[in-house]
């Protein structure tokens, strides 16, 4: 599961999200669940962002036990992963494209951390970079 760091500060009657992960990423909530429900949004948002730009996307730092931390949506970490293994191999989105028989939309579509990709499609990808794709359930916290 990928979960980055974020700080809530109280501001008046809201509180106001960053991440130290994230240096763009800047919202508000008007409860503690609203903050975080919205940082989970502002950080897909920034990784949307660098994807666009073909930016790496920052690992989550490591913080203390009691600081606050937001999960990505299982989707988004997969593509997040996708991304990273073709930037780590150097494949840019038409290579992609060309390797697995697609348009170049549909890999824009696979890689849009909310659009819901299909499974099958997501697996083909991972394939054709020469890697598996694994799944793991566990206990929930």
């Amino acid at each position: 599961m990928i979960s980055y760091r974020v700080k809530l500060t109280p501001d008046g009657d809201t509180f106001l999200v960053t991440s130290p992960d994230f240096p763009e990423v800047t919202t508000f909530g008007e409860s503690l669940e609203d903050a975080l429900g919205y940082a989970v949004g502002a950080i897909e948002e920034a990784i949307e962002a660098r994807i666009s730009s073909r930016e790496a996307i920052p690992s989550p730092s490591k913080g203390r036990g009691n600081e606050p931390r937001v999960a990505l949506p299982v989707q988004a970490e997969v593509k997040v992963l996708l991304y990273q293994a073709m930037l780590k191999e150097g494949v840019r989105k038409a290579d992609l494209a060309r390797r697995l028989n697609m348009h170049r939309q549909e890999i824009d579509r696979l890689l849009d951390l909310n659009h819901a990709t299909n499974l099958a499609k997501v697996e083909a990808a991972f394939a054709a970079l020469g890697k598996s794709l694994k799944i793991e359930v566990a206990e929930a916290p």
